[in-house]
């Protein structure tokens, strides 16, 4: 397995080989991320070459948000990597990434209105610029990204599209923990009370798909069955969102009528965490 550090050294290695798949990725690898490279490896083959970028990407940080204290364990990460079957690591300084005067960014104007865009202004903007740099960097036939973060994975297909990029979007299924709670780096920051009520995000969002069996199609009231049930079971918790929203357009929803997702975020502490579940059909 290669380390690689700098885009010339990723430029002079990648030509030539088949079948390259890239999982970009800001470190910390935990089960959630080896299940990415798993699958990447699935896609790559054989005779294919997976690339696996560690970059804390400093530009989807706000200025109140976590850069700071991220967690960084290269040497874990290096570890997982290898175990998983990963042929190329980029891990770049931020200044091999973003000039000093850097001065272009990539933004979207219609996914990221809601959820995650209206808690973190910046946020994709910051994503949609890394992820571009990065494809731009690594020329990948595929790319590898987890659905626990759904609007970026939407966000990231949409950026595809509408630039006339090449590169095949595959999404994975989000890895849980075995009490429900979706496997995220900022559980690190969870205290013990923290961690025992975390798990409620999860069995709220099943609640509302019950209730969705049971005929419920009102986006509204599926979101109060949400807020309710955290409420009720988590009150360490404190709601940034809970909102319905179509699938492909991350637009906010009135009623279910077709494929859509319940999405939600919770503090715990400083500790900012998402999760969703499909609704409808697919």
């Amino acid at each position: 397995m290669q380390i690689l550090k700098t885009i010339a050294e990723v430029r002079g290695e990648l030509p030539g080989r088949e079948r390259v798949v890239l999982v970009p990725t800001m470190g910390a690898l935990h089960a959630g991320h080896v299940a990415l490279l798993e699958e990447a490896r699935r896609w790559a083959g054989d005779g294919g070459t997976v690339v696996a970028s560690i970059f804390v990407n400093p530009t989807q940080f706000g200025p109140r948000e976590d850069l700071k204290d991220y967690p960084r364990d290269l040497d874990g990460d290096i570890s997982a990597c290898k175990n998983a079957g990963v042929d190329v690591i980029f891990a770049p300084e931020d200044g091999e990434m973003y000039a000093t005067d850097a001065s272009v960014t990539v933004t979207e104007e219609a996914l990221s209105m809601h959820l995650c865009g209206r808690s973190r202004p910046g946020h994709f903007a910051g994503v949609a610029t890394v992820v571009l740099k990065l494809i731009n960097i690594v020329r990948p036939m595929a790319a590898v990204f987890g659905k626990k973060d759904y609007q970026q994975w939407a966000i990231v297909r949409r950026l595809m599209r509408d630039l006339n990029l090449e590169v095949e979007i595959i999404g994975v299924e989000t890895v849980r923990e075995g009490d429900g709670l979706a496997m995220s780096s900022r559980n690190a920051y969870l205290g013990e009370e923290e961690r025992a009520q975390a798990p409620v995000m999860r069995a709220a969002l099943l609640s509302a798909v019950v209730a969705m069996e049971g005929g419920e199609r009102d986006a509204n009231e599926l979101e109060r069955l949400v807020r309710d049930r955290l409420a009720k079971d988590a009150p360490l918790g404190r709601i940034d969102y809970v909102n319905v929203v179509g699938r492909d357009d991350m637009q906010l929803l009135a009623h279910v009528d077709g494929e859509a997702v319940l999405a939600i975020s919770v503090y715990f502490g400083k500790s900012r965490l998402i999760d969703n579940i499909e609704l409808g059909g697919g």
